[in-house]
């Protein structure tokens, strides 16, 4: 348990560590990037209210001068000399106000925010050209005029209006229009009092969100590391051999983690099933390995006994040197039927024997194999008996195996059958393919003993012919059957007899080689 928190607690460091750099990570990319960003956000709409403040200042520049030297006709120009022809008019320069409480004055604190300049030029090509203007008025914005926590920024804005100059002279030349720039410097703007401002709610912020998201990590890695704490307790435990082990994740976890425990559960379970597999194949092999001790002991202790008698002096007694030698005989053909069964067996659990399909006539297996016991069923007295359907039974089988699994049924119920009694052979068609019945009113089994008949080396308590065979058959015909994936069904009543019923399917899906491929 120890650990298991160990491990867990690791787990759960790393990844709150991992959301944590995360966060980290995304508020560092939001802190770096943000203010820059909105610091240009903020200068290009503080250049535009600039220049929408220039805009207007322009227009009643203009106006203001349009007005002043209209109302008695008077020129915004004046003749001067040669070398400078023109000059403002005085009512030009009281138009603007070259003092402090002037128009353009009033303009710079009430309107621009900002450091006021007004040129006039001669005229546009003047201007075009680069020529200095005729006139110039620079109003400087005081220091007090920005609101608290405004700072100037280097910012330039500026607008050209046209104003018609009124012309008086002997000549009749056209009026001109005089060009009147205005533009507007180091206005006072908020922008880096915002940016302050934007900065210290992005640091609360970022605090804000990492202590949000230790919270949100802490249940995170509560919430994933609860699982995983389960999923390592279960798997030691599987380790430790607790085969019943099994996870049991809540219902809030994770979809993935959930999944994996399910994983771990079928996983569980199927290797339950094949140590359980291993387990049973090991007692198996272990009973197998002494039932063939035993089988092969008694008549290895019978030749041993027949050698011993004949060579100390049996040898002269012919009746007695016979009846040994047919004795032995009888021995030495039960190990060679024994070993041949263990070698057929064998075979076909290792999957060296494959089935030869063939889609042929049911009735000839079943004849023949009725042929082949019927002069050993005259010899004991036995009746025995054959029905087949009129018509054709087909349906793929391997002819030979089949066979053989007849020839096992038939001769056991001979077998156990006594004279006088009825063994009855029966094939018949079934919708869903053919059934074979084998039945005799032979000793019967008890029915304690039905579950076992198909288990190797067994041979029935109650049996007259205990003493015979190897008890290998009828494993042998279970597994031919398995192979064709039918089934095989016993019905017995003890002193009445025996029925055993072969279930052959119409379809078989094994791989089918060449016939006489065995």
């Amino acid at each position: 348990m120890t650990r298991d928190w160990r491990h867990v607690g690791g787990y759960r460091l790393r990844l709150g560590f991992a959301f944590a750099t995360v966060v980290l990570l995304a508020l560092g990319i939001v802190l770096a990037t943000l203010p820059r960003l909105l610091e240009d956000y903020l200068r290009s709409q503080e250049q535009a209210n600039l220049e929408a403040r220039t805009a207007a200042v322009a227009r009643l520049v203009s106006d203001e001068i349009v007005r002043a030297t209209t109302t008695g006709d008077y020129q915004l120009m004046v003749l001067n000399t040669a070398q400078e022809p023109y000059r403002p008019g005085i009512y030009l320069r009281n138009a603007l106000g070259e003092r402090e409480a002037g128009f353009v004055a009033d303009l710079t604190e009430d309107i621009a925010s900002a450091d006021v300049t007004v040129e006039v030029f001669e005229s546009a090509a003047a201007q075009e050209a680069g020529e200095p203007p005729v006139y110039r008025l620079d109003s400087a914005l005081s220091p007090e005029a920005g609101a608290p926590g405004q700072q100037r920024e280097p910012l330039v804005a500026d607008k050209t209006e046209m104003v018609r100059d009124t012309y008086w002279s002997q000549s009749s030349g056209a009026v001109p229009n005089r060009p009147v720039q205005v533009t507007l410097r180091n206005p006072f703007t908020s922008r880096a009092q915002t940016l302050q401002t934007v900065d210290q709610v992005l640091v609360i912020a970022a605090i804000i969100g990492l202590v949000a998201a230790g919270i949100v990590s802490l249940a995170l890695t509560q919430w994933l590391g609860d699982p995983i704490r389960r999923l390592i307790r279960a798997a030691r435990q599987l380790a430790d051999g607790r085969l019943e082990a099994r996870v049991a994740l809540p219902a809030t976890a994770a979809p993935e983690v959930t999944e994996l425990g399910d994983a771990f559960n079928q996983m569980a379970e199927r290797l339950g099933d094949s140590i359980s597999v291993i387990s049973a194949d090991r007692d198996r092999s272990r009973d197998f390995v002494a039932d063939v001790s035993h089988e092969l002991r008694t008549p290895i202790a019978a030749l041993r006994t027949f050698n011993e008698l004949l060579r100390g002096g049996a040898m002269e007694d012919p009746e007695a040197r016979d009846e040994f030698l047919e004795q032995s005989a009888r021995q030495i053909e039960r190990m060679e039927w024994l070993a041949t069964n263990l070698l057929e067996l064998s075979k076909l659990d290792s999957g060296l024997v494959k089935l030869g399909l063939r889609e042929e006539d049911l009735r000839g297996v079943v004849e023949s194999a009725y042929q082949q016991a019927e002069p050993v069923a005259g010899r004991k007295g036995v009746q025995l008996q054959l029905h087949l359907p009129p018509d054709p039974v087909r349906l793929p089988h391997d002819p030979p195996r089949i066979g053989q699994v007849l020839t096992n049924l038939i001769g056991n119920a001979i077998k156990f059958t006594p004279r006088g009694g009825q063994v009855h052979v029966e094939l018949a068609p079934t919708p869903d393919g053919a059934r074979v019945t084998v039945s005799d009113t032979g000793v019967g089994i008890p029915a304690e003993e039905l579950p076992h008949v198909f288990e190797r080396f067994w041979r029935g308590a109650g049996t007259r012919e205990r003493g015979s065979g190897s008890g290998l058959g009828l494993s042998i015909v279970k597994t031919i059957v398995d192979m064709h994936e039918g089934r095989i069904q016993v019905v017995s009543t003890p002193g009445q007899g025996t029925q055993m019923t072969v279930l052959l399917p119409r379809h078989v899906s094994v791989s089918s080689p060449a016939a006489g491929s065995h």
